[in-house]
């Protein structure tokens, strides 16, 4: 887990300044563009980065119905953390806690036969029913179960065994492909599909308490698509799923991430002089070198070597050279701020800094990346942790 604190006693080598007023305001925004369905806050890879237990919480606050994961093991942090409420995960593999999942009161995802049979297994050991979403793939080409006589005979197992008292189908579930590329003909053709397995399946006797194939893209801007839950991920954390769509602010979201680390050195260098691995960067003239004590141990992408932008003393820096493992360096043209000044790599951008779409475009990623891979070597500090009254 991610050290975190709620302030520094000392200036830290780097820091990931978490804002959770920005996450409570993503969710109340989320909320009010799907205001027909209950929204899941996902908080899958320790919240894309930021910290699972608190994102959770402040989500849970602020209106957030549902919680996501990934793995079982994500999910089961966040009971043993106290989390109450419905909890979701999706990523199983054979052999996985399907019994401490059922303890747990976790509703877990099911799209093969080989999964059902797993779980129903796990559920008469335990003597207690299983919360089963079945996972319909309607297009993606991922996880779930294929229309036709799989899904068949998957709702007709699921069912049977609930019928035994031994599960409940708590949600009928899909996801999307191309959401994140408006008019892209596959999203009509999965909500197409998706209309079609849930009628099978409800034909059939299935009584779902929650219908989904919303991701964040499609809770932006598709509004057909919301059912009875949307999920939302990279939004929750206040980052526009594809900049196509717009930038966050454009849909009421603000970026929850800013990484930021103290300058460790500055120093005159003639011009003519190599700069990091390689030598891919020459001062072109006399200047003065900041070393930046992050790298990609960190999370810092080294495809971002020679593009990556950092704010310093009120200006934009690139990094010159190659980024290393442990740390990076910007020319600054001759400025002398002192060892020690922030040096700002990403945050919502509306202080001049960069964003972590910035770092992306620089990269050649998405911003999911960016803050995603941000590493345990970085302290998460959380500021906002109280709600307002």
């Amino acid at each position: 887990m991610n050290e975190t604190a709620t302030a520094p006693t000392a200036p830290l080598r780097a820091r990931a300044e978490i804002d959770l007023a920005a996450l409570r305001a993503n969710v109340r925004a989320l909320r009010a563009r799907a205001s027909g369905a209950a929204v899941m806050a996902v908080v899958k890879s320790d919240a894309y980065g930021h910290g699972a237990v608190p994102c959770a919480r402040a989500a849970v606050e602020a209106g957030a119905r549902w919680l996501g994961t990934a793995t079982p093991e994500e999910a089961l942090a966040l009971r043993k953390a106290g989390l109450p409420g419905r909890i979701m995960c999706w990523l199983w593999t054979p052999g996985g806690p399907w019994r401490e999942a059922i303890e747990a009161d976790l509703d877990v995802s099911v799209g093969g036969m080989w999964a059902l049979r797993e779980l129903v297994a796990a559920a008469r050991e335990a003597g207690l029913p299983a919360r089963v979403q079945l996972k319909a793939d309607t297009g993606l080409g991922r996880g779930g179960c294929q229309p036709g006589e799989d899904w068949a005979e998957l709702v007709a197992e699921a069912l049977r065994a609930q019928s035994e008292g031994l599960l409940r189908v708590t949600g009928l579930w899909s996801h999307f492909a191309c959401a994140d590329e408006p008019g892209h003909p596959s999203i009509a053709a999965q909500l197409t599909r998706f209309r079609e397995m849930l009628a099978y399946a409800e034909g059939q006797g299935v009584r779902p308490e929650v219908r989904h194939i919303a991701n964040s893209p499609a809770t932006l801007t598709l509004p057909e698509s919301h059912f009875d839950l949307v999920r939302t991920g990279i939004a929750v954390y206040g980052i526009s799923p594809s900049p196509e769509l717009g930038a966050p602010a454009d849909f009421g979201l603000r970026p929850v991430m800013t990484l930021s680390a103290s300058i460790a050195l500055v120093k005159h260098v003639p011009g003519g002089h190599g700069v990091s691995y390689g030598h891919h960067y020459i001062t072109p003239g006399a200047t003065t070198l900041g070393l930046v004590p992050v790298g990609y141990a960190d999370g810092i992408p080294r495809h971002a070597s020679g593009a990556g932008p950092v704010l310093v003393d009120g200006k934009w820096r690139t990094v010159a050279g190659r980024i290393a493992m442990d740390q990076f360096v910007v020319d600054l043209g001759g400025d002398e701020p002192a060892t020690g000044t922030q040096a700002v790599l990403f945050g919502p951008g509306d202080r001049g800094e960069p964003t972590a779409e910035d770092w992306a475009q620089a990269s050649g990623t998405i911003a999911y990346e960016i803050v995603t891979r941000i590493g345990t070597r970085v302290p998460r500090v959380y500021v906002n942790e109280e709600q307002a009254g």
